[in-house]
């Protein structure tokens, strides 16, 4: 279903400028992170617009500030545009680069400095028969909750396309970008209910709804991780739902396992549960961050902390494992998987070794 957005007005212009717009408006209450790092390629096609409509030459590599600078110095923008210029652009450096949580008001904040923007340039530049509608603060409907991996791509894919046309000349565009959005439910209302309970002589462990059906990757069980593979093996154990109620025997389902097996497995799997539930309170409490887990450690993923490449000049002590993330075409930080301990797939790659990884990433961090 194609919903309105308030930006709708700006398709005729350019189709990929009006799209950003709408993914930044769903972005404004369900990452604030992610709407203020992109709401600079905004305000850089904006402003890309005014210099090819004033007959101002590009220059290369120019940056944000480069031509805001240049077109104030040529009193081409007016006060109140030129300050919120320099605000989104520096919130955006900022969501960027550090770790701290962004607030709904720094998001409001920019999406009423963008529609400012946006006046001035409609009103300035733009053709007579384009009205720009009254200020309206965003509203993200129920029916259309954040999946934060697919607007990230949305927003990359669109940024590449405006990036790669002529956008400065505001032409009307024809590229389609597919528009729905996942409902992934909310996790403070739903998830945390006790769904079964699984057993081990005469302890339990309380499973909760969101972990009913959660795959049970081998590598977060270091000590069972080789029974849990045999057990993967006969189609036994390979998500939380093919759990018995009760886990002595389950290793009859394997030759040359026993009784010490299961119990190791339920001590791992009470340590799983109560690592998911504290990384889902972290992931709300953070929600819309990108986050690396390990164990029950987190790293907030920034556009800074993504760029770095994996080299032995910025992480050393563990060449097997940067060779062989190259050879997959992992090249940079933000490339890796969100659960690190994945990472143990490869050749001569143990806990050691994702452990030095996770705290070199996390040294990297800007606070």
């Amino acid at each position: 279903m194609n919903h309105k957005y308030f930006y709708q007005f700006l398709e005729p212009l350019s189709n990929e400028l009006a799209l950003l717009a709408k993914e930044l408006e769903h972005s404004v209450f369900t990452s604030p992170r992610t709407m203020l790092t992109h709401s600079r390629v905004f305000i850089e096609n904006i402003l890309k617009s005014v210099m090819k409509e004033e007959g101002i030459s590009e220059v290369p590599q120019m940056t944000i500030v480069e031509r805001i600078n240049l077109l104030n110095e040529q009193g081409i923008l007016i006060k109140d545009v030129l300050n919120d210029l320099h605000s989104i652009r520096m919130t955006g450096n900022q969501a960027a680069h550090q770790t701290r949580m962004f607030r709904y008001s720094e998001s409001l904040t920019s999406w009423e400095a963008l529609y400012n923007v946006v006046k001035w340039y409609i009103e300035s530049y733009g053709p007579i028969s384009t009205t720009v509608p009254e200020y309206k603060e965003p509203c993200l409907p129920r029916d259309e909750q954040l999946d934060l991996d697919e607007l990230l791509a949305r927003l990359v894919s669109l940024e590449k396309t405006l990036s790669a046309k002529e956008t400065p000349t505001m032409q009307a565009a024809h590229a389609e970008v597919a528009a729905t959005i996942t409902d992934k439910g909310d996790p403070t209302t739903e998830g945390y209910s006790t769904i079964r309970k699984i057993s081990y002589m005469d302890k339990h462990v309380d499973i909760p709804f969101f972990l009913r059906d959660a795959f049970l990757l081998p590598q977060r069980f270091q000590k069972s991780e080789t029974f849990l593979i045999r057990l993967g093996e006969v189609q036994q154990a390979r998500f939380v739902s093919e759990l018995p109620h009760d886990l002595v025997d389950l290793h009859k389902h394997v030759k040359r396992y026993n009784e010490k097996n299961d119990k190791t497995f339920f001590e791992e799997l009470t340590t799983f549960v109560q690592e998911e539930l504290t990384r889902r309170e972290i992931a709300h409490a953070r929600r819309g961050e990108l986050l690396f887990f390990y164990k029950s450690d987190y790293i907030v993923v920034t556009e800074e902390l993504s760029a770095i490449p994996l080299s032995p000049e910025e992480f050393s002590g563990i060449p097997s494992l940067l060779k062989q993330l190259k050879q997959n075409g992992i090249m940079n930080v933000g490339q890796l998987p969100k659960e690190l301990v994945s990472l143990a797939k490869y050749a001569n790659v143990g806990t050691l070794t994702i452990e030095k990884l996770f705290d070199q990433i996390k040294g990297k961090q800007v606070g």
